[in-house]
C-alpha cells in the first residue's frame, strides 16, 4: 500500500474524530450546542443518504443481471472525506447564521 494514502487516512480518521468528539467536551453555551448538533444532524443525514444511494445501486445492478464486484461501491477514504467537508462547511455556515 502507497505510505500516502495511509499517512493521508490516520490524518483524516484523527481530524474526523476530533471534529465530532471535541464539542462534545467543550464547556460553552446552548447556542454553541445547539448549532454543533444542527451540523452533526446535517451530516449524519448526508451519511444516511450516501449509503442508502449505494445500496439502491448495488440493487439495481443485481437486479439487472451485473452484480457488482467486491470492492466497488463507495470508496472508505472518499466517503470520509465528504462527509468532513460538509460537516466543517455545516458548522460555519450555521456559526454565521446563528452567531457562534
Amino acid at each position: 500500500m502507497d505510505w500516502v494514502r495511509i499517512v493521508y487516512s490516520v490524518i483524516l480518521i484523527v481530524c474526523g474524530i476530533f471534529m465530532f468528539v471535541a464539542p462534545l467536551f467543550q464547556k460553552g453555551d446552548e447556542r454553541r450546542k445547539f448549532i454543533n448538533t444542527k451540523a452533526q444532524s446535517y451530516a449524519f443525514i448526508v451519511v444516511v443518504g450516501m449509503l442508502l444511494l449505494d445500496v439502491a445501486q448495488s440493487s439495481y445492478l443485481s437486479i439487472r443481471g451485473n452484480a457488482p464486484e467486491y470492492g466497488s461501491g463507495v470508496s472508505p477514504l472518499v466517503f470520509l472525506t465528504v462527509i468532513s467537508i460538509i460537516y466543517v462547511g455545516t458548522l460555519l455556515s450555521y456559526r454565521k447564521k446563528y452567531g457562534g
